[in-house]
């Protein structure tokens, strides 16, 4: 009886772990691609970050500027003043491990010269976006490079009195420049701001470059920032916002930025992957 009930727990496991792939060459098939914020584990040094990625079984990571390096790199971080040898040793780890670097971000700059470094340094990185949060200013430039390097801006939407706290707002300042340029959709964000973030992903049809993907706790009185929460568990309904990105036949990064229980949130994640690939199973 025993060995017969251990046969069929193995049974089980690998029906559930079948599932798991299924959903996600399902997801990966439509163009949807899961990816790590790194800085869900800004706690740790980039080297950390990358086997964590990896453990989570990811093949993309959205890196934030200033994240440390660790390792032989020690307190180095990474941004767009790393020197070639290095971008090409922190490429090199990443691959090792089966991890594409697509993006960095949220970043920002005062001045043109540090927008054009940018952009060489996502070049050279192979990098497919910068998320960041320009200046209304610079948008002449930051469109011209774009066209130049060929790489998209995913435009972040912190909450007020952030310039892009709303999709009106970001479309203002884009809507008839370069098809590169778009949003980096934080639906936390738009919520914990009284916005309704499927209606938000709907404004922005066609603009959206990729997301920072969550979901969020319940308000509370009391407490200051609604915290995020395992997908499929908050109040951000999770098949609700892929069933209007499947309307809008988007292709892209789901980043994953996990704001809580910092100190151990692999589990966590874990289980935010396994109900975003049962979603997109029954969606897809």
């Amino acid at each position: 009886m025993t060995k017969r009930l251990f046969k069929l727990t193995i049974v089980f496991i690998c029906c559930l772990m079948a599932f798991s792939i299924q959903a996600q060459n399902k997801a990966e098939k439509n163009g949807w691609r899961l990816a790590m914020q790194s800085y869900s584990f800004h706690k740790f040094p980039l080297t950390e970050a990358l086997d964590k990625t990896q453990e989570l079984g990811l093949k993309y990571i959205e890196i934030y500027p200033g994240h440390r390096l660790g390792g032989k790199w020690g307190d180095r971080v990474f941004d767009q003043n790393l020197d070639a040898q290095t971008q090409k040793e922190i490429k090199e780890l990443a691959a090792s491990k089966g991890i594409k670097i697509v993006g960095s971000g949220v970043c920002g700059f005062d001045n043109e010269s540090d927008w054009e470094k940018m952009f060489q340094f996502a070049s050279s990185m192979g990098l497919e976006f910068i998320s960041c949060e320009p200046a209304l200013k610079h948008w002449d430039l930051i469109e011209k490079l774009a066209k130049q390097y060929n790489i998209k801006i995913s435009v972040h939407n912190h909450p007020q009195p952030s310039t892009y706290c709303t999709p009106e707002n970001l479309l203002n300042a884009i809507s008839k420049r370069s098809k590169l340029l778009g949003s980096c959709a934080d639906v936390g964000h738009w919520r914990r701001d009284g916005l309704d973030q499927i209606d938000c992903l709907r404004q922005l049809k066609g603009r959206i470059v990729s997301l920072h993907f969550k979901d969020i706790a319940p308000k509370t009185e009391g407490e200051k920032e609604q915290h995020d929460v395992i997908w499929g568990t908050g109040i951000l309904d999770i098949k609700g916002m892929l069933k209007e990105l499947k309307r809008q036949k988007f292709k892209g990064v789901f980043s994953i930025e996990y704001e809580y229980n910092w100190d151990n949130s692999v589990p966590d994640i874990k289980q935010c992957i396994y109900n975003f690939n049962q979603a997109a199973n029954e969606i897809l």
